[in-house]
C-alpha cells in the first residue's frame, strides 16, 4: 500500500508572535477583496440593518448615491479579516477596537485593499506568556482612497514566555 501522505505532511508555522512587531513598522496586506452586491445584501439581512440604503437601490439613488451603499459594518469586518493573516493569525484573544472612522463610502463592485502600522506593543502585566500589541489598520478602495481606518489590539503570544517569568 502507497504512503500516507498525512505522514509527509510537514506543518508550516504562521502567524507571528510578539517579538516579531516592531514599532513604526508598515505592513501592506496582500490580496484584496472585491465586494459583491450578494455579499452586501447578504450581511445586511443576516444582521437585521433594515438601513434602507444598503437593500434599496432607489431609495439609494433618491438620496445622492450612484448604487446601494455597502454596510459599514461589513467594510470593517472585510478591512479587518484583511489584516488577520499578517498581524493576530496566530491567535491570541482580541482586546478591542477604538478610532474608527468611515471616510467614504463602499459600493457594490469596490475592491478593498489594507495596510497596518504597528502602534504600540507591551508586555501584558495580567497574563505573562503574553504581550498586548496595537495596530493602526487603513482600508482603501481601488481609486486608492481612504474609506475606513481604526486601531485595534490583540494579545500575542510570547515567543518564550519562560524568560520573561524567570527576569521578573
Amino acid at each position: 500500500m502507497a504512503e500516507d501522505f498525512r505522514e509527509r505532511a510537514r506543518l508550516s508555522p504562521k502567524g507571528r508572535l510578539y517579538e516579531d512587531f516592531q514599532v513604526g513598522e508598515v505592513r501592506v496586506h496582500h490580496w484584496g477583496r472585491t465586494i459583491f452586491e450578494s455579499d452586501t445584501v447578504l450581511f445586511t439581512t443576516l444582521t437585521l440593518s433594515f438601513n434602507p440604503l444598503y437593500t434599496n437601490r432607489v431609495y439609494a439613488l433618491a438620496h445622492g448615491h450612484p448604487d446601494i451603499v455597502v454596510n459599514p459594518l461589513l467594510v470593517f469586518n472585510m478591512v479587518l479579516g484583511l489584516s488577520v493573516e499578517d498581524n493576530s493569525e496566530i491567535g491570541g484573544p482580541f482586546v478591542g477596537v477604538g478610532a474608527l472612522t468611515y471616510h467614504r463610502p463602499v459600493y457594490p463592485g469596490d475592491t478593498l485593499v489594507a495596510r497596518s502600522t504597528t502602534r504600540a506593543a507591551r508586555p501584558s502585566t495580567s497574563n505573562p506568556a503574553n504581550g498586548i500589541v496595537t495596530w493602526h489598520t487603513e482600508g482603501f478602495n481601488q481609486r486608492d482612497e481612504r474609506v475606513i481606518d481604526f486601531e485595534r489590539s490583540n494579545l500575542v503570544r510570547l515567543r518564550h514566555p519562560q524568560a520573561r517569568e524567570t527576569a521578573a
